[in-house]
């Protein structure tokens, strides 16, 4: 197991007034370019919490940043965008402090199962209530077990992240090199405080089986294992938006590119989640009303350096609208292009097929691989 990234130490400066973020630590943490598989769009949820008295474990996966508002407190105290949990006590007083054991946790579902490739647990806002360590485990369980399920002794976990000494108002990134597939975690703070955001970088590893039962289904979509490989622009909003779950619900929900000024066209390369054969094809350009692209053009090719065929040609696009296409005759692939001329946006892609037999046997083996 590998784990290393830029993580804090030691409390933050007390609030001042002004941009709260102005004092906030960071650093650059290349995988956070991959898919949150915690990401409640998803389907991630925190499912339990020995202790949330100041504030709510599932704030930890609000998408948005975490947020200040200095003058709000509430009955039990100051209510903080995080999951807080009260002040640990020894047990007399002679004895006041809590043991090195004593912590708090928190079981997290991942909105998809992956292989976890970073994990970031930002203390934004929280300068002298945060945990003075942090550690994240992992397991893999089948279906919807409750939190008594993963609870039991039975259970496995995996370490991602030994206990490891955090600071304040900060993003503090691991990352893991834990090459399995995992669907729950398990986060502690040593031995309390509190956790604005939980972010899960990674892979998604989705079910042979389920996909199999379904048959024909997106082969693009993020919660079955696509991917975006590389866009051209992301000025705006990350190209990977256009594979999430359901339908645009703001023009920020999708993937919008600077306005261009030369000749040029902007463009999003997608890999599936296996070999597919393609049937039909949908380009949404939901809430992109006087900036959606003013058309576009899908492409193929089957293996990560063949050649790409045009599978629609260059099609004029209307804005807020979604646009289907049934393909006339199926097609097979690995990877997508999609072109949109000049510039501007689309929403959503979904690409409707099914796994060759080639691409359902590669799947079959990698999800053994990692011990599903």
């Amino acid at each position: 197991m590998t784990v290393t990234a830029q993580h804090f130490t030691g409390d933050a400066s007390p609030f001042g007034g002004g941009d709260p973020y102005a004092d906030y630590r960071t650093g650059d943490l290349p995988f956070t370019a991959l898919v949150d598989l915690a990401d409640r769009r998803l389907g991630a949820g925190v499912i339990a919490a020995n202790d949330e008295f100041f504030a709510e474990r599932e704030n930890m996966l609000i998408p948005e940043p975490a947020h200040f508002d200095p003058e709000r407190f509430g009955h039990k105290g100051k209510i903080m965008d995080g999951w807080e949990t009260r002040r640990r006590r020894g047990v007399s007083a002679g004895q006041p402090h809590p043991t090195e054991d004593d912590h708090d946790w928190a079981l997290v579902r991942l909105g998809a199962p992956g292989v976890i490739r970073g994990i970031v647990v930002d203390t934004a806002h929280f300068r002298g209530n945060y945990p003075q360590a942090v550690s994240v485990e992992a397991t893999s369980v089948a279906g919807s077990p409750s939190p008594d399920d993963l609870l039991s002794a039975d259970v496995k976990w995996t370490t991602l992240v030994p206990r490891t000494a955090v600071g304040g108002h900060a993003a503090n990134g691991f990352e893991v090199g834990v090459e399995q597939r995992f669907t729950h975690l398990r986060v502690n703070q040593h031995p309390d405080g509190g956790i604005a955001r939980l972010r899960v970088y990674g892979e998604v590893a989705p079910d042979p089986a389920w996909l199999a039962a379904l048959g024909t289904f997106d082969v693009a979509a993020l919660e079955n294992g696509g991917q975006v490989e590389d866009a051209s622009d992301r000025f705006y909003s990350p190209a990977t938006n256009t594979i999430q779950p359901g339908r645009s619900r703001k023009m920020d929900d999708g993937w919008e590119t600077r306005r261009r000024r030369d000749k040029g066209n902007d463009w999003i390369r997608y890999r599936l989640v296996a070999q597919a054969e393609i049937r039909a094809v949908e380009i949404d350009t939901a809430y992109l009303k006087g900036n959606s692209a003013g058309w576009a053009a899908l492409s193929l090719r089957d293996g990560g350096t063949g050649e790409w065929t045009e599978v629609i040609a260059r099609t004029r696009l209307q804005p807020d609208t979604n646009h289907r296409f049934v393909l006339p005759v199926p097609v097979v692939g690995t990877d997508v292009r999609v072109d949109i001329y000049p510039d501007g946006g689309i929403s959503r892609l979904r690409l409707f097929g099914a796994l060759t037999e080639s691409g359902a046997a590669g799947l079959a083996a990698r999800h053994r691989e990692l011990g599903g």
